[in-house]
């Protein structure tokens, strides 16, 4: 009986291994690949940080200079466009917009949305943290940002530009609820489908994002 046992133990042994080989891969390694698109603060704080100023050059006697001062007709338009609802912004504005953010430090997020609906999915969840922590660094705090939705190209002009305006809201919405962030401070506009990305893949994924702009730096944003 014992060596019977014994036997029994034994096949039920190679069975057991034999299963936990055949085993798909562990979620985790999935997942963590599903993540990889996800930026980190650091990187979103060192693409929006204002360029660093160049150090004075030892012995000469020239007097430091001053920073230059803010474009007048660039102010007015921040200062025109703070507070307003996404909506209320006429094309001719979210073109002035786009015109004065080209040259403004920017990153673009990746962040998905579920099927035809301005909620944020669980994937890109943890980008949209780590824009609320880098937007509230010391580095980037109360500068006025530009929260620019964009979608790829299926779909009608009105129906894509409804869209963009919707889910640049949502990005708003969340960072003043859970990080504290001045809804003055978050400048929302929305392009539909008019800035892709990627123009030879109009389709491609990499065309619906959500760009941020620092349009102002912190200490020249008339409060």
């Amino acid at each position: 009986m014992r060596l019977a046992a014994k036997g029994l133990t034994a096949i039920l042994s190679i069975i057991t291994i034999g299963a936990a080989l055949s085993l798909p891969a562990s979620p985790a390694v999935a997942g963590d690949e599903s993540n990889s698109k996800n930026v980190t603060e650091d990187e979103i704080v060192r693409a929006l940080a204002p360029p660093a100023k160049k150090p004075l050059t030892r012995g000469l006697s020239i007097a430091p200079q001053a920073d230059p001062a803010p474009n007048a007709a660039e102010t007015k338009l921040i200062q025109s466009v703070r507070g307003r609802s996404t909506r209320s912004l006429s094309s001719t504005e979210r073109e002035e917009i786009a015109s004065v953010a080209k040259d403004k430090p920017n990153i673009d997020l990746e962040i998905t949305f579920d099927y035809n609906s301005a909620n944020i999915s669980a994937k890109s969840m943890p980008s949209v943290q780590a824009l609320g922590r880098a937007l509230t660094s010391p580095d980037l705090k109360g500068s006025t940002f530009v929260v620019a939705g964009h979608t790829d190209a299926a779909g009608g002009e009105a129906y894509n530009q409804d869209l963009s305006e919707r889910r640049a809201d949502s990005i708003k919405r969340y960072l003043v609820d859970k990080y504290g962030i001045s809804a003055t401070d978050l400048v929302t506009v929305g392009y539909g489908k008019s800035k892709l990305k990627d123009p030879n893949q109009p389709m491609a994924e990499v065309n619906r994002r959500v760009q941020v702009v620092n349009m102002e730096n912190k200490t020249t944003a008339s409060k």
